[in-house]
């Protein structure tokens, strides 16, 4: 069986704990990764590289200063700003290992937002070997953000012309967004550089219902999707430390593989 690749997003996880605490609980829960919002840029770097020392887990990503706007990269008169955030999020970026950074648009409809946007992210690209992602946050999580649908995104990523953009695929926002995760992966699986999970249900634990994750993932990686999938969800027990979600997903993800059903059997 292929071997399945779970980072825990400490942005969404254990909202009760403190952000250096949660990397040791997304050790202790089993998951093999982690990836942040901003967290990392208001802790102490040195806290925060001995708290992943002990934990021993890579991070695959992390945003750019969020603040009140979500970002602030296609905010026409923030521009100063947005290169100040996707500097310091890239410099820190590099000195913990972090793969890519997430570059937030922001809160804007200004009608030059898409040319700024694409400007800033024409400043992102080429550092150093750290890969910038954009992603469409669906209208009804995010009514004013600049990105809410794949199809911008993709003419943005086209815009800016170079190969170490992306988009991060929520499949979240896509379903709430649109209804066809999987057509939709089919269509941009070329500028997608990461995939996000959680059911539609509030926005929770990733199941085999609505969407059935145990059908996508495979599809995914049948489709040549070969990275970690982001686990960016609200928990239904913040204080589940055994992701009992992820263990019946890895089950019937097994049980498929080997012929013995069609995830149906697993379902709650």
């Amino acid at each position: 069986m292929r071997h399945y690749c779970f980072a825990a997003n400490t942005g969404f996880l254990w909202p009760d704990q403190p952000f250096l605490d949660k990397i040791a609980l997304a050790k202790k829960a089993g998951f093999d990764a982690l990836e942040f919002h901003d967290e990392a840029q208001r802790c102490d770097v040195e806290d925060l590289k001995n708290a992943l020392a002990q934990a021993a887990l890579p991070v695959l990503g992390m945003n750019v200063r969020m603040g009140e706007t979500l970002g602030c990269a296609a905010i026409p008169d923030q521009q100063a700003q947005a290169r100040k955030d996707i500097a310091v999020a890239l410099d820190l970026a590099q000195e913990l290992g972090v793969g890519r950074v997430h570059v937030l648009a922001g809160n804007t409809r200004d009608e030059k937002a898409f040319e700024t946007y694409v400007e800033n992210l024409k400043f992102a690209v080429g550092y150093n070997g750290v890969k910038i992602l954009i992603e469409p946050l669906c209208g009804h999580a995010a009514p004013d953000y600049f990105l809410n649908d794949i199809e911008t995104a993709a003419r943005i990523v086209t815009a800016v012309n170079h190969p170490d953009i992306s988009i991060m695929f929520d499949c979240y926002h896509i379903l709430m967004e649109s209804g066809d995760i999987l057509g939709h992966f089919l269509n941009y699986k070329d500028i997608i550089g990461h995939i996000q999970i959680a059911a539609r249900k509030n926005r929770g634990e990733p199941d085999l219902i609505d969407p059935d994750f145990s059908q996508l993932l495979p599809a995914f990686m049948a489709g040549g999707y070969d990275g970690a999938f982001g686990c960016e969800y609200r928990q239904t027990d913040p204080t589940d430390t055994e992701m009992k979600w992820r263990a019946e997903l890895i089950s019937t993800l097994e049980n498929n593989a080997h012929g013995k059903g069609n995830g149906n059997a697993h379902r709650r």
